[in-house]
């Protein structure tokens, strides 16, 4: 595997919708998602009203690479090995000595489910984008409720959210102003939605001049999609991509086969027949990469077409599009943009020109590291006894550097690089840091030395 990546060798590049090309005002989504769910539990399912009120200190609690322990109602960050790092009971911080005693420096039950990304288990939940982050607050405030109300050590809550994700997120749900999102989505999207900055839009287009085949790939119905991309492309966004492919039911539109999930036609967002093979370019919804590929060979000319997809989901995207379809893929981490705000200047790696340009379209609110969590990328295991304690690489910093080729903040990141531009990738033989652009996570950068390359 070669040391570098471009975008010039590839003839492909694909794109999911949304935190990837569509950015959110994380904070007021953060809380639409949050009253959405909690709004469902109480009033369909009868949880505690208290549920509903809702500081904005509490938003702290959400960070990305958690996993929820159904069964005991806690919350885990594990490391790369699989042992925890930091665990709470509900929103509470469990003690470094809970944690050893109840998890002892051994790896998690369900550690070889989660590695193998097998998201489906009645056992945990993996939280690993913005539109679940949300509901993590909410499970932990669920769990303090119980336990305040009923001394619960068993916890069965988990089916009424997941009734709350389906009735907010459930496909007809934008077309029959159903639940609290898509109506809110729809009314207010300004509100919600950031543009897609002029750097971005030139870039698309410059791609496309290039020869290079333009895809999107969203879960997002095609109403949803069509509403996202007005507001951030504007209405001829169309014509930036040569195949659009809405409800693809990501991580299963990679890892499915063409039997298990046809390709189908849309009129009118209705689903139509399925396809028996993709013969032209066009908006489909559901689909699998199999034929996706079938046809991209027939576009190119290529029997091997190479193909970059960028994505926000480690599980959704990045995971499946690498092992299961051998894609490049560019990991989006809104997490280096909060890590980027308190980097001093002279850590910066290259000089300014030759850096794309991302600082001018920040939102007010940088991403912000969780105070109770930590940072994303790495963290202190504690030391048993009198031992030091030692920094450590977190699960999900792990899966960066396995299944990424990059990483970078957002698309303003790279658009005003040239299309030649040569990335650093991340490969088992270089350093830690060697795939993230424009700069490492600060966290990686203080511990490099200490951190070895498993």
């Amino acid at each position: 595997m070669q040391q570098h990546f471009s975008l010039a060798d590839c003839e492909v590049v694909g794109f999911d919708l949304d935190h990837t090309l569509c950015r959110y005002h994380l904070p007021q989504s953060e809380r639409l998602i949050y009253d959405s769910f909690a709004q469902y539990l109480v009033t369909e399912k009868g949880y505690d009203k208290g549920l509903l009120t809702l500081t904005p200190e509490s938003l702290d609690f959400c960070c990305k690479g958690l996993v929820l322990d159904l069964e005991d109602g806690n919350f885990l960050k594990l490391a790369e090995d699989g042992t925890v790092l930091r665990a709470s009971h509900g929103t509470r911080s469990m003690t470094s000595e809970e944690i050893l005693e109840i998890y002892g420096r051994r790896e998690w039950k369900h550690f070889s489910a989660v590695r193998g990304m097998l998201s489906r288990s009645g056992k945990y939940y993996l939280y690993d984008n913005y539109f679940d982050l949300p509901g993590a607050l909410l499970c932990a405030r669920v769990v303090d409720s119980l336990d305040q109300h009923d001394g619960q050590k068993k916890y069965d809550f988990w089916k009424d959210m997941v009734a709350a994700i389906q009735h907010n997120y459930k496909i007809t749900a934008f077309k029959e102003e159903c639940g609290m999102y898509f109506p809110e989505v729809k009314n207010h999207p300004d509100k919600y939605l950031q543009r897609c900055p002029e750097s971005v839009k030139k870039w698309l287009k410059q791609l496309k001049s290039a020869g290079k085949i333009l895809l999107l790939i969203t879960s997002s119905h095609s109403d949803y999609c069509r509403l996202l991309c007005e507001y951030i492309l504007g209405n001829d966004f169309e014509e930036y991509f040569d195949i659009v492919i809405t409800n693809a039911l990501k991580p299963g539109f990679f890892s499915h086969t063409p039997n298990q999930r046809p390709f189908r036609t849309l009129e009118n967002d209705e689903e139509q027949e399925a396809l028996l093979s993709l013969d032209k370019p066009g908006w489909y919804s559901q689909g699998n990469a199999i034929h996706l590929y079938e046809l991209l060979k027939k576009m190119t000319g290529k029997l091997d077409p190479k193909v970059v997809y960028f994505g926000d989901s480690m599980h959704s995207d990045i995971f499946p599009a690498h092992h299961y379809s051998n894609w490049e893929t560019v990991f989006i981490l809104e997490e280096l943009l909060g890590d980027k705000v308190m980097v001093p200047a002279e850590t910066e790696s290259e000089p300014l020109e030759k850096k794309g340009k991302y600082e001018g379209h920040q939102p007010k609110a940088p991403y912000h590291i969780s105070k109770q969590w930590g940072s994303f990328f790495m963290d202190r295991l504690p030391g048993l006894e009198n031992a030091e304690e030692t920094l450590v690489r977190t699960w999900s910093c792990k899966c960066i550097s396995t299944y990424s080729t990059i990483a970078i903040p957002s698309l303003e990141a790279i658009a005003d690089l040239p299309l030649d531009y040569r990335f650093t990738r991340f490969s088992s033989n270089s350093s830690a840091t060697s795939g993230y652009y424009p700069s490492p996570p600060r966290a990686l950068l203080t511990s490099e030395e200490s951190v070895t390359m498993k």
